[in-house]
């Protein structure tokens, strides 16, 4: 049997909404987090003698679970390649929920001290870990369960769940500011959503408990295909399509973070001037730029589902080159937003930067799993996912802030035009995937 023949274990829709809400409250969890470190982590956790410093050491926490989410790809893509992607989710959620539950209960820094720091960055690496496991797992339930005409649409639905996390995470968090005020939020309203996550885990792993493994992995385990062992597997035989798939999503990384965290330091920070004569700030409301985040996850939402179809249609090549050479542009005319940027202009930088995230992420669920065999596709997609995390969005913000402050915005939007046109350069080698038969690949 082929895979347009083979019958599928369980509903694709329901297993498409099942991944999206699982990855919605990982992405939840992974912002209010990012969120946190910008609005609050710098007075809770580290000594607020020189204030700066504390913010930098703050936002360089961030970077913990990026570097820690390609040894969640290897750890739960061994088991997810061995004995299937259902129990592995499972796994991946528990990490990634209580370790989120874990930060809302830590002491701060004027309680313990040091270890007030310490143990925030183990629960980070913990939130990286289950991160690393998350998306890759989700992905391929999606898209093995997927009819293989739609892949890339049924593909879509675990990419949502990172607009709507970013959604509900910087929803919670301005709903907190304007019930309690922005001074109890930092002093103790930052907590409450991390500790309702125990909440969004408990739905997520109902739902996913009551999924069957994918037909495409059965096929695969009854072929002896899952007898091997991936992690040397995917190193061995794959590390050309793990490079090209980390390189694809690097420049998309880097315009993810550089519209939500630098810009938003950027963006909140006093309208004042580096030594160099750049700005480093345009002194909007916390608030307010928290509303321009809503609209822009929704604006996101629309995007990402909107870029399944176009891919099932036109296919993953062509739409990926046309939207990775828009965001090079994108990035010369970053100037033109942010430099002396007015509220209006910061809008208009996210909406757009939204619109074209939405269409290059999209797809990615598909594409990333198609250039793997079943054998290693676990592994080897979010190895590659992972990576690109790494390389595109673990320095991104402190990088962007350092280059702003000495050579200006145009040198920000030449960092995301040069990532650009890696990912290009990647895509301009890859094969189109979009008629691949997944259960002889």
């Amino acid at each position: 049997m082929t895979a347009s023949t083979q019958p599928l274990n369980n509903n694709p829709y329901k297993v498409a909404i099942s991944s999206m809400v699982g990855t919605a409250i990982e992405f939840y969890d992974y912002y209010i987090y990012a969120a946190a470190a910008v609005l609050v982590f710098s007075t809770q956790f580290f000594d607020k003698s020189d204030p700066a410093v504390a913010t930098l050491l703050s936002l360089s926490t961030l970077a913990l679970a990026f570097i820690a989410r390609p040894f969640g790809s290897l750890l739960f893509g061994y088991f997810g390649d061995k004995i299937g992607r259902k129990k592995t989710l499972v796994a991946s959620l528990l990490l990634m929920g209580l370790s989120t539950v874990a930060i809302g209960l830590l002491p701060t820094y004027a309680d313990i001290g040091i270890w007030a720091p310490i143990l925030l960055c183990v629960f980070r690496v913990g939130q990286g870990i289950g991160l690393g496991g998350e998306w890759g797992g989700a992905a391929l339930v999606a898209v093995e369960n997927a009819p293989p005409e739609k892949r890339a649409w049924f593909g879509t639905f675990p990419q949502l769940g990172a607009p709507i996390g970013l959604f509900m995470a910087n929803a919670v968090f301005f709903i907190i500011s304007l019930a309690i005020g922005h001074e109890a939020l930092v002093e103790w309203g930052w907590r409450i959503p991390f500790i309702a996550s125990i909440l969004l885990v408990a739905v997520g792993l109902y739902m996913r408990l009551t999924l069957k493994e994918s037909r495409v992995f059965e096929v695969a385990e009854e072929a002896g295909k899952t007898q091997g062992t991936p992690t040397i597997d995917v190193f061995k035989h794959h590390w050309l399509q793990i490079l090209q798939g980390t390189l694809m999503i690097t420049a998309l990384y880097v315009l993810f973070y550089i519209m939500t965290a630098f810009a938003q330091v950027y963006s909140k920070a006093p309208a004042t001037f580096s030594d160099a004569g750049h700005q480093m700030g345009l002194g909007i409301p916390a608030n307010t730029y928290t509303g321009f985040l809503l609209i822009g996850a929704v604006v996101f939402a629309i995007f990402v589902s909107l870029s399944g179809k176009i891919s099932d249609k036109i296919g993953r090549r062509r739409l990926q080159l046309i939207v990775t050479a828009a965001i090079g542009i994108f990035g010369l005319l970053l100037p033109a937003f942010l430099d002396g940027g007015t509220p209006s202009s910061v809008l208009a930088f996210l909406v757009i930067g939204f619109t074209l995230m939405g269409i290059t992420f999209g797809p990615v669920a598909a594409i990333l799993p198609e250039i793997f065999p079943t054998q290693v596709r676990y592994t080897g997609s979010s190895l590659a996912y992972n990576l690109a995390a790494i390389t595109g969005a673990s320095i991104a913000t402190i990088v962007a802030m350092k280059i702003n402050e000495n050579f200006g915005m145009m040198g920000v939007g030449l960092y995301l035009a040069a990532n650009a046109v890696l990912s290009f350069v990647a895509f301009w080698y890859s094969k189109e995937t979009k008629d691949l038969d997944l259960t002889n690949a």
